[in-house]
C-alpha cells in the first residue's frame, strides 16, 4: 500500500497531498475574494468574528499541511535538478508558507486592536502595511511557484504530472 504522504511509483503525490496542495489554493483564493475592502467593516462584529475564526482556521490548516508534508512529501524535482534549483524551489514553499502565516497573523493582530478599540493611528496602521507587504509578498511567491510548475510543464520531466491533475505531460520530453 503506497504511503499517504509519499508519491506514487508513477510519480503522482497522494490523494491527501493534492488535497492538500488545491484545497490551500481554493482557500487562498476564496481569501482574496472576500478580502476586507475597508477597515471599517471590522466595526460589525459579525463580520470581525467571521473573519477571526476564518484566520485562525487558516493558520491551524496551514500547519497540520505544513507538518504532514514536510514528514510525508518528497519531492517531485528529478535526481538531475541542479542544487540551486533545489534551493530555490525550497525557498519560495517555505516562503509561501512564512507568508500566508504572516497573512493570517496580521489581520489576526488587526482584527483584536480594532476590537480593543484602536481603530486608528500609527499601531493600526502598521499592522496595515505588514498585512499588505505579506498579502503582496505571496502573490510574488505563488506567482514563481506557479511560473516553475509551467517551466516543469515546458521541460517535460515529471514535476507537472505529479501534482496538476489536467493538461497531462507528454513522457520523456525533458529538453536539456
Amino acid at each position: 500500500m503506497l504511503n499517504m504522504g509519499t508519491k506514487a511509483a508513477a510519480g503522482r503525490y497522494s490523494a491527501l497531498a493534492l488535497l492538500c496542495h488545491w484545497g490551500f489554493a481554493a482557500l487562498f483564493i476564496y481569501g482574496v475574494i472576500k478580502q476586507v475592502d475597508d477597515v471599517g467593516q471590522l466595526a460589525d462584529a459579525d463580520f470581525l468574528r467571521f473573519e477571526m475564526v476564518f484566520a485562525i482556521i487558516f493558520l491551524i490548516l496551514l500547519a497540520g499541511r505544513f507538518a504532514y508534508m514536510k514528514a510525508r512529501a518528497v519531492s517531485a524535482l528529478p535526481a538531475a535538478t541542479p542544487a540551486w534549483q533545489r534551493r530555490a524551489a525550497t525557498f519560495v514553499h517555505y516562503g509561501m508558507y512564512a507568508s500566508l502565516a504572516a497573512i493570517a497573523l496580521s489581520g489576526i493582530l488587526i482584527g483584536c486592536l480594532y476590537a480593543a478599540g484602536l481603530t486608528s493611528g500609527l499601531i493600526l496602521e502598521a499592522a496595515l502595511e505588514l498585512h499588505g507587504v505579506t498579502v503582496l509578498l505571496s502573490y510574488w511567491l505563488i506567482s514563481i511557484h506557479i511560473a516553475a510548475a509551467l517551466y516543469h510543464r515546458w521541460l517535460g520531466d515529471g514535476v507537472w504530472n505529479a501534482m496538476v491533475p489536467v493538461w497531462k505531460e507528454r513522457a520523456n520530453r525533458a529538453r536539456r
